[in-house]
C-alpha cells in the first residue's frame, strides 16, 4: 500500500504526517508514507489544497487533517 502525504511542510501538513504515520502503526498495516512537499510533485497529484492524503493513488482528503480514527478507516477501505 502506497500512502502520501501532500503538502509543502505547513503545520497541518506535518500534524496530517504525524497522524498517517499513527494510524499506519496502530492498524499494522504494510503501508509506505511518502510526504511530498516538491510544489511540482504537489501540483502533478490533483491535490488542489493542502494537506492532502492519496492512499494507492486516489485522493482522500484534501484541505484539511482528518483524525487517526478516520484515517485508518480510508486505509482499511483500501485493503
Amino acid at each position: 500500500m502506497e500512502i502520501k502525504v501532500v503538502g509543502p511542510g505547513c503545520k497541518n501538513c506535518k500534524n496530517l504526517l504525524h497522524a498517517t504515520e499513527e494510524a499506519v502503526k496502530e492498524l499494522g498495516a504494510d503501508a509506505q508514507i511518502i510526504y511530498v512537499t516538491e510544489m511540482a510533485d504537489i501540483m502533478a497529484t490533483g491535490i488542489m489544497r493542502t494537506p492532502g492524503l492519496l492512499i494507492n493513488g486516489k485522493v482522500k482528503v484534501m484541505g484539511r487533517v482528518p483524525a487517526v480514527k478516520e484515517i485508518k478507516q480510508m486505509i482499511e477501505d483500501e485493503r
